[in-house]
């Protein structure tokens, strides 16, 4: 046997396999104020950005006066549209129809000739202070000549003014649809029973508790340009940053510090990074911007905002025999990187949970005078579950049949899995009727109406609401992961997806230990550095584990493939002699023995290690699955309401959650208690408002916009149940989204059934105080 290395540490400590419920390593980092963010970073001969912003919703600019802010000290340069487009500096890449049928309305960085929405950046102060800058933005004469704005889609549809954009025809962008329109509205002129509905999914600000920010610094020896910016996925950010400025994309490194949250918002490539590196460029020094709260209100890419009608035909017995729906979606004043693609994404699961025949959805694109939507935690699929399932409880009341009798009865069975939707899609498992059972059992579903009757006495509403969902995720993309030991014995694990707030550093830490029996404290994980990592499609859709941890885990199964063949070059032995098991290769006959750390560092010595082995036992693996997973649930919510003041408390939230095999119960609660929250959140209090005459933004601080509230925030009463996908090595489905998927029309339904005797029938979200109080005055 050769000599091999001592070993750095024991690789029995720590030891964690998959299914093991793990604090979060990162953890300590983050609770002990070590972790840095885009802000947190100063770099030499920094310099600051602040922007002039529209004030109007609409108008034709007749006045942009930098004169005063050119010449106030400190200032370094003031930007104008004009002066962008005269240097070459091109719009926002933004997605166009997917069917083709429409290009992308692309966004200046900068307006020209014309603002579209209150908050659209107009002029950049770059300035050797935040302060200065700002002062010199304060200082800027600006003025338009007014035009008439439109907010909502259904306002905009009806607006008999010029469009938004002179070279479309109106502020209809584009429809497309799924599904088979004739087929379906054959079914519906023979069925016996229709039941409509008509719903508005609300428009909602990310709010992520780090607000965007970035840090260009380019430096004119060499060429070369380097951002720091918190983000979902920095070689997505890199490539659209070239499409807008002129950089040699071998010399552009965009890097991820700690991210304070992500939710879509940081995904996409937005005009201030644009304004950013292109200043820096400019002026050859670190160019900083990070948005104030009101600046994210005003500019981060908002969520939702559907205006929807649909319809079930149903025998008599409640069995759905097609469904259609129209959605007219609202994509803002300029088609953001994923803008049209959400609403016909999210549409592809309009059926839901049910074993519906038929089905049609039509989803419309709409203009309009607000900033951008684009992708918010779910992007699309809470958009599709709210609407099936408030139609489902009001086909329920229609019809006298009992909310999960009218479920069960249309639910697909497990047996017809995988199944193909009338929109496309297959579903890989799922036992949707058994997890609907199980939470309505541990709710109490049964036992309600007596808890109703005690909240009546009190004089008090009472009522129990809940939802059944599935939705889509890992649905494309591949990952390409790499694994290597260090000289200094720990482990390194290099992927393409960016943590912001999941956990990764310890989830992918548990998928290779259970593979390679290592310590998971002595395991790092390189992610967010263009320069450290070679590709890569970010974390986005619930995708990371599904597909870059089945990446990690085949890449593990490589390393241990090259140990054996360097531990038979350490043992002189054969490989087909060596085994592997709990961290140790070891021969058949027991005579030699070593850890795979020691294996791994045996591997630096290039007399031993075999040509087919590189050192540090260094692997790399690419997975792309194919097909999307489908992760679903029950949600079931019970409040009681105060009529006197409109108040809703949420007294008991029950969850049952199938998403697929878990890795880490604990990151799994997380996930799905934080979704919960930002989909109570919608339902209640959230709201970003823009008032219908003037296209003002009613809801630009938290002093008007309702954010959720940990002290009304209920107890979740969460279990989980793993049905494997078999769609990756895996069996994860994905957990990210799954909690706001289902808590929005959970609460609603759960607040209306409080209602109902009353007699009110619909409500919209947010069901605040407010509305709910005025809708029970309007009932008499």
């Amino acid at each position: 046997m050769r000599p091999v290395p001592a070993t750095v540490f024991e690789d029995n400590v720590n030891k964690m396999n998959t299914g093991q419920a793990v604090a979060r390593k990162e953890d300590r980092r983050f609770l002990t104020g070590s972790g840095r963010y885009t802000d947190d970073i100063v770099l030499d001969g920094q310099t600051w950005l602040r922007f002039y912003r529209s004030p109007y919703a609409h108008g034709t600019i007749t006045e942009l006066d930098t004169s005063e802010a050119r010449a106030m000290p400190g200032v370094l340069a003031v930007y104008t549209g004009q002066d962008l487009l005269a240097a070459g500096v091109r719009d926002v890449a933004g997605a166009a129809m997917p069917d083709g049928s429409r290009q992308a309305l692309k966004q200046p960085p900068l307006a020209r000739d014309r603002v579209r929405y209150v908050g659209e950046p107009v002029a950049a102060i770059i300035a050797e202070s935040a302060a200065m800058a700002q002062a010199a933005a304060d200082s800027i004469l600006f003025d338009v000549d007014e035009l008439p704005a439109a907010v909502t889609p259904g306002d905009a549809l009806r607006a008999t003014e010029a469009a938004i954009h002179a070279d479309l025809e109106s502020n209809h962008y584009g429809t497309m649809s799924y599904g088979d329109q004739k087929r379906t509205d054959a079914v519906f002129e023979t069925s016996p029973r229709r039941v409509r509905i008509e719903v508005i999914n609300n428009r909602v600000a990310p709010a992520a508790l780090e607000p965007r920010a970035c840090n260009a610094s380019y430096d004119p020896d060499d060429g070369s340009m380097l951002v720091y910016q918190g983000c979902q996925g920095v070689h997505a950010l890199r490539d659209r940053i070239l499409k807008s400025v002129d950089l040699d994309k071998d010399k552009l490194r965009v890097i991820c510090p700690d991210v304070g949250g992500g939710f879509g918002l940081k995904f996409f490539l937005q005009c201030e990074t644009v304004v950013a590196v292109f200043a820096s460029k400019m002026l050859g020094r670190p160019v900083k911007w990070t948005a104030d709260r009101s600046e994210s209100f005003q500019s981060d890419v908002h969520g939702r905002d559907h205006e929807s009608h649909a319809e079930f035909a149903l025998d008599d017995n409640g069995r759905v025999l097609a469904m259609r729906a129209t959605v007219n979606a609202n994509i803002g004043a300029y088609c953001s990187q994923a803008g049209p693609i959400i609403p016909w994404f999210g549409a592809c699961m309009t059926g839901g949970c049910y074993d519906i025949p038929a089905l049609h959805v039509a989803i419309n694109m709409v203009v309009t005078n607000t900033v951008p939507v684009d992708a918010y935690r779910g992007a699309g699929r809470p958009e599709a579950t709210y609407l099936i399932e408030r139609l489902m409880d009001r086909a329920a009341l229609e019809l006298g049949i009992a909310r999960d009798e009218i479920r069960r009865r249309n639910f697909i069975a497990p047996d017809q899995f995988p199944y193909l939707t009338a929109t496309g899609r297959s579903y890989d498992s799922g036992r949707y009727s058994e997890i609907m059972e199980a939470a309505l059992q541990r709710a109490d579903w049964l036992g309600f109406e007596q808890r109703r009757m005690e909240s009546r006495d009190r004089g008090q509403l009472r009522g129990i609401g809940f939802a059944s969902y599935v939705e889509i995720c890992s649905a494309a993309g591949s990952e390409e992961t790499h694994i290597r030991f260090r000289h200094d014995g720990r482990l390194e694990l290099t992927a393409g997806t960016q943590s912001t707030g999941q956990g990764h550093e310890t989830s992918y830490a548990q998928i290779v230990a259970a593979v390679l029996g290592t310590g998971i404290e002595h395991t790092d994980l390189v992610q967010g550095d263009t320069l450290q990592v070679p590709t890569g499609q970010g974390t986005n859709g619930s995708r990371s584990l599904a597909i870059a941890g089945s990446a990690l885990r085949h890449c593990a199964d490589l390393v241990v493939e090259a140990g054996k063949r360097m531990a038979a070059a350490v043992f002189e032995a054969p490989e087909a002699q060596i085994d592997f098991a709990d961290g140790r290769f070891q021969t058949r006959d027991g005579s030699h023995s070593a850890a795979i750390t020691d294996i791994a560092l045996a591997s630096f010595d290039e007399a031993l290690r075999p040509a087919a082995v590189l050192p540090g036992l260094r692997c790399q693996y690419r997975f792309e699955p194919d097909g999307g997973t489908f992760p679903n649930g029950c949600h079931v919510c019970e409040v009681e309401i105060d009529p006197a003041t409109g108040v809703t408390r949420i007294l008991r939230y029950t969850v049952e959650d199938d998403v697929g095999v878990v890795i880490n119960p604990l990151l799994l609660e997380g996930q799905i208690v934080g979704g919960i929250a930002q989909g109570l959140g919608q339902a209640l209090t959230e709201h970003a408002a823009y008032d219908r005459d003037s296209g003002q933004l009613l809801s630009a601080t938290f002093m008007d916009y309702g954010m959720p509230r940990s002290d009304w925030l209920p107890d979740v009463d969460f279990r989980y149940r793993e049905v494997p996908s078999p769609r990756n090595p895996l069996g994860v489905k994905g957990a990210g989204e799954a909690g706001t998927v289902g808590a929005a029309p959970a609460l609603v339904n759960a607040v209306l059934d409080a209602l109902a005797a009353s007699g009110v029938e619909n409500l919209d979200m947010p069901v605040t105080p407010q509305k709910v109080w005025q809708a029970l005055q309007n009932a008499g």
